[in-house]
């Protein structure tokens, strides 16, 4: 223990901190699942993988691109031609045509209701980088973000660690369906105010991550015009736009500034990324899109520290550009979606398990597990968490991860897996519940 904090003394207050946030039970549950992994037949008793949000269930249609057209990797015969022009420097504003498919595909998603200047896409390491940078590019050590809650475990990390802003949660309720209003947030800025903390934006998840719903026009617009009164920052986080499978549609906050004619352009940023769309997390695309010259200009230059391979650009460059392909993907990906989340939920009520009501978007949904805890407290919820990642041996996050003011709550993600799996993953549950002998239409 000296040692330990001998070496700390030497150290940055960064490295020696603990708010990474990787000492949620969100983490500890992935830890569960790495040291014994579900194999079907290696290994039929391992842990599930039910706490990553990844789209799995369209790869057979993108390898089938893949083998069609060889010439979009450079490491082909077909390709290598470009392999010198590719792998040479490139500077940290992307490659000219990379940015102009980004821009196209983030319209097609939104179905070609909005425009994006290609221009104004700024390239960062992913989602997280993304998420950090537009931080730097808004707000000082200590102003504040308000952030809905129920809210994505590893913004602690994205938007927190390093830059040293802190989150303010607005808090949602059941017994509306986490609904945001702008009533409710303007109660988390008055609170943040009469506690001398700066509140510098609000930032939503559109679809929201863990509950799998989208906001209506009317919420949004009551939104931009808070931000405006209060002449505070909109950050909308959309990297599960095009994972909407069912009514309402999927409206971006680019949809609705278009109609307003008296706010500040200045003060409204999207967050995209190709990791939930298109299921590609390990290519680490991130993207900014601001309409603020200021912070285009400084995000790009902060991208230097998290740029996208220009071979990752030049290989999604070709795939983003063919409209047939990626019409088709669009399309089939909202269909399995939803035949996935239709079997899943369907099965859980099949023993007395409700989810969310409303949910329409994700690769995930928010399952109450309310009626099996022992008591309504956060004590009983990672009680019941923990018998099910280590007896029943399923990774679900639970539901004080993501900040929420209920317990019972679990995100239990359902796209990154095969359909033998989920029937796997729905006859341990069922087995649980039944010998637990309690069934959820109790109700809370």
């Amino acid at each position: 223990m000296e040692k330990e904090n001998r070496s700390s003394q030497v150290l940055s207050r960064i490295a020696t901190n603990d708010q990474h946030g990787e000492n949620s039970p969100y983490f500890h549950g992935w830890n569960a699942y790495e040291r014994n992994r579900f194999h079907p037949t290696q290994n039929p008793q391992g842990v599930l993988q039910m706490g990553l949000a990844e789209n799995q269930l369209c790869f057979d249609l993108i390898e089938k691109w893949i083998k069609e057209n060889p010439n979009a990797s450079i490491c082909t015969r077909e390709g290598a031609n470009k392999f010198k022009e590719i792998a040479i420097f490139q500077d940290y504003h992307g490659l000219e045509e990379f940015r102009h498919a980004v821009a196209k595909f983030m319209e097609k998603v939104r179905d070609n209701r909005v425009t994006f200047d290609p221009d104004r896409i700024v390239m960062s390491g992913g989602a997280t980088g993304a998420n950090e940078t537009i931080m730097f590019c808004l707000a000082d050590p200590g102003d504040a973000f308000l952030v809905p809650s129920p809210y994505y475990p590893a913004f602690d990390r994205d938007l927190r660690w390093r830059t040293g802003v802190q989150i303010v949660p607005v808090d949602c309720h059941s017994s509306d369906g986490f609904r945001l209003t702008r009533a409710g947030v303007e109660v988390a800025y008055k609170k943040a105010q009469e506690s001398n903390i700066n509140v510098k934006g609000l930032i939503l998840t559109n679809p929201s991550n863990p509950l799998g719903t989208t906001f209506d026009m009317e919420t949004l617009k009551s939104l931009v015009a808070f931000v405006n009164e209060k002449n505070i920052h909109l950050v909308c986080d959309e990297i599960y736009s095009a994972t909407v499978f069912s009514s309402p549609r999927f409206i971006s906050v680019a949809e609705v500034i278009q109609e307003l004619e008296h706010y500040n352009r200045d003060l409204i940023h999207i967050i995209y990324s190709l990791s939930k769309d298109l299921g590609f997390p390990g290519f680490r695309v991130g993207i900014i899109y601001s309409y603020n010259d200021i912070v285009v200009s400084c995000a790009r230059k902060m991208s230097s520290f998290g740029l996208v391979s220009s071979q990752t650009q030049h290989f999604l460059t070709s795939l983003l550009s063919d409209e047939n392909f990626v019409d088709n993907f669009l399309s089939e990906s909202k269909k399995r979606l939803a035949k996935r989340h239709h079997d899943f939920t369907k099965g859980l009520e099949q023993v007395g398990i409700s989810c969310l009501k409303g949910s329409n978007s994700g690769l995930f949904f928010w399952m109450d597990l309310g009626p099996l805890l022992k008591e309504q407290t956060f004590e009983a919820e990672l009680e019941l968490w923990r018998v099910i990642v280590d007896d029943v041996r399923l990774n679900v996050s639970p539901g004080s991860s993501f900040h929420g003011l209920e317990p019972g709550w679990f995100r239990v993600c359902f796209a990154n897996m095969d359909d033998q799996t989920v029937e796997v993953a729905l006859e341990r549950i069922r087995t649980f519940v039944l010998n637990n002998g309690k069934k959820g239409d109790e109700g809370r």
